[in-house]
């Protein structure tokens, strides 16, 4: 029999299923609604429509899924009673968190407020314990009183313990032997310890990512149990079961649940492994992502082939110290609701209709107009075959509520405010396309926008058009393009480890020692996987700066032991690097080190797909009919014809107006622009010369 790959991606309105045949190399998707209450339903009615195929559920040889369960309790404050154990004297530091509030408007917001805390001043204790900035144990853990305060903790009802001791990533005894305390005293709630989370310098920040793990572990534990009880229920019987990361790799299920601070963008990081795959095959290198669902829109940059990562996330103003893809969010999507404010203007979000209800044209009980509806209004979206036709779309419903709602209000015709509507949310996706390319010294000119998402494809012509961009790329699937990236993952862990010390003061040994340990934990974590050694890949890396300064940058360094060579060669690396980050460079200034990093990967074979053969059938034959449709007050309406993507091949050549409809999305190609085919069926839209 077959053995199949199976991925999925649970978004805010739909879940996204792709199916890969190892033998025959065929690829299937699917998509069902999401089920919100209990996220891991809608996995298991995925995977049956799989089984229902007669596909025997021992059959499925790899498993892997892109989660939002520990974001949505993180986004929500629906996680654990979390307590907090920091050293004597020090409880403050999370409450006072930083001094800085961020750029832009909320400089000047009268009303600020700092993020709630996860930990409470009632739930946090202090424990008698002190290590210098060296690493040497001042004052040793007083047992008795850590016990003691461990057992208040219990008493006030506390689910999960975060542990935060001064300077802990230089000498992790002392956690540690708390470690051993909870396992006596309270071994039923869930420990996240800072040595282990992120054994890095700045405090606050190690914190925050410290708390914020222990918060969400035991939702994402129990959702991982559950899920991983009922697969095995189904009969699903592999080994190999894997969570999406934020840094672009994927991690076992045990490995999720004990971490699950690295998972928070597990959905959108599928999204740029698997566009940097697309792109790869044809040759780009640079690409700029734009992953449109139903209640979100996400962007990240691809610059010479490698994805920009960052060390310093934000989860609802909450740092994250973590490795991950940077990849930057809107509250942008389809179910994105419109409205008229109360000063008379038309705004377009930030809140969304999601799954339930939806768009009103849904028919499940929504009240509000969505971009989804003005793009049934505009003749975008056929109301009768939307996914394929197993969702029928309400045309009448919305186009009453956005007359009555948007239309007469503003004085505007009913297209003209569906118009408006897909303006406004254009925009909002335009500033974030530009926070991560120009407002970075990037020239978008020199860019491909890969497009995908439920959405993508719908809004992503006019975004190109807008800002220059010459060149679109919609992949094969876009629609479930961010699960088609989970199987293009191998397993993925970033080790750290602080060292603050002048480069010019520090010999080769002294890097090198850390670098070993940092070896010997990836490779002991990888084998427990399951990982032979010649399926291990260890990248190193040094957090580099100018003596001084407020911030690092990570910069590639030669494999360890390192030389004297090595580290001059680093060192003229981060000048380089520094440069075309900030603008700037200082070689005169001594350069510090931070930290050592590295990164550690365990190959898993990857699901490669083929290019195709043209049959020799004409562009016509995939034409199904055409739909009248209006691109704006400029353009007015076309007779725009209507193809199915599964009968375009290599070759073909589409020119604007046209609508691409598939299954999992709608592709449209405005008057302006052209389109054809490449030898992976994938969509190249640029303008019309």
């Amino acid at each position: 029999m077959a053995r199949y790959r199976v991925a999925v991606d649970t978004g805010g309105t739909f879940s996204d299923f792709v199916f890969f045949n190892e033998d025959s190399g065929e690829l299937s998707i699917t998509k069902v609604p999401s089920t919100p209450r209990e996220p891991f339903q809608a996995v298991l009615n995925g995977v049956r429509e799989l089984l229902d195929q007669g596909v025997p559920a021992g059959d499925v040889s790899f498993f892997s899924h892109g989660t939002t369960v520990g974001t949505n309790a993180l986004l929500e404050e629906k996680g654990a009673v979390t307590g907090l154990l920091v050293t004597e004297g020090f409880r403050g530091i999370y409450e006072v968190m930083e001094q800085s509030r961020g750029y832009g408007p909320v400089t000047y917001d009268l009303f600020f407020e700092k993020p709630r805390l996860l930990a409470t001043p009632y739930t946090t204790e202090e424990v008698r314990e002190r290590v210098d900035f060296q690493g040497n144990a001042l004052t040793p853990v007083d047992l008795e009183q850590a016990a003691e305060a461990v057992r208040r903790l219990k008493a006030k009802g506390v689910e999960s313990v975060a542990v935060c001791f001064l300077f802990s990533f230089l000498n992790l005894e002392h956690e540690l032997a708390v470690k051993k305390i909870m396992a006596e005293e309270f071994p039923e709630a869930s420990l996240s310890l800072s040595c282990e989370v992120l054994p890095q310098i700045r405090e606050f920040y190690r914190m925050s990512t410290t708390v914020i793990n222990a918060y969400i572990a035991p939702v994402m534990s129990r959702y991982l149990n559950a899920l991983e009880d009922r697969l095995r229920g189904m009969g699903v019987t592999t080994p190999q079961l894997y969570i999406m990361q934020s840094n672009g790799g994927v991690s076992t299920f045990r490995t999720s649940a004990r971490i699950p601070v690295a998972t928070v963008l597990s959905g959108p990081a599928g999204g740029v492994i698997s566009s940097l795959g697309a792109s790869g095959k044809v040759g780009i290198d640079n690409i700029i992502t734009f992953d449109m669902g139903g209640t979100s829109c996400d962007v990240a940059l691809i610059h010479q082939g490698r994805p920009v990562v960052t060390t310093q996330g934000r989860i609802s103003q909450r740092p994250i110290s973590l490795p991950m893809l940077d990849i930057h969010t809107v509250s942008a999507g389809g179910g994105t609701i419109a409205r008229i404010d109360s000063v008379g203007a038309l705004q377009v979000g930030p809140d969304s209709a999601g799954a339930d209800p939806g768009p009103i044209c849904y028919d499940r009980g929504g009240e509000n107009a969505t971009v989804t509806d003005a793009n049934v209004i505009l003749g975008v979206l056929d109301p009768d075959h939307f996914l394929g036709g197993r969702l029928t779309l309400d045309k009448g419903k919305a186009e009453s509520l956005v007359e009555e709602k948007i239309a007469k209000p503003l004085g505007l015709s009913l297209h003209e405010a569906a118009d408006g509507i897909l303006k406004i949310i254009n925009v909002k996706m335009e500033e974030a396309i530009k926070a991560v390319s120009s407002q970075r010294g990037y020239d978008t000119r020199e860019f491909t926008l890969v497009a995908f998402g439920g959405a993508g494809p719908m809004h992503a012509g006019r975004l190109a058009l807008d800002l220059g961009i010459p060149t679109l790329l919609v992949p094969l699937t876009p629609g479930v393009n961010s699960a088609l990236g989970l199987l293009m993952s191998d397993v993925k862990h970033d080790h750290v480890r602080s060292k603050l010390a002048p480069m010019q003061e520090l010999a080769p040994d002294d890097i090198n020692s850390l670098f070993d340990q940092l070896v010997e934990q990836a490779r002991e974590e990888l084998s427990g996987e399951g990982f032979s050694d010649e399926d291990i890949v260890l990248t190193p890396f040094l957090d580099l700066r100018y003596a001084g300064q407020g911030y690092e940058l990570t910069v590639p360094c030669p494999s360890p032991p390192l030389k004297r060579e090595d580290m001059e060669l680093v060192q003229q690396r981060f000048h380089e690097v520094h440069e075309q980050a900030h603008g700037h460079k200082a070689e005169s200034e001594p350069v510090e080190l931070v930290s050592v990093r590295l990164v550690s990967e365990g190959r898993v074979p990857q699901t490669r797909l083929s290019p195709f053969k043209a049959t020799g059938s004409s562009v016509d034959d995939a034409r199904t009919g055409e739909r009248r449709i209006f691109f704006g007050r400029d353009l007015g309406f076309h007779d725009t014809p209507i193809y199915d993507r599964d009968r375009l091949e290599p070759g073909h050549e589409l020119a604007g107006p046209a609508v691409v409809e598939q299954m999992d999305t709608t592709t449209v190609i405005h008057p302006e622009q052209q389109a054809r085919v490449d030898d992976y069926r994938n969509l190249i839209i640029t303008a019309k010369e």
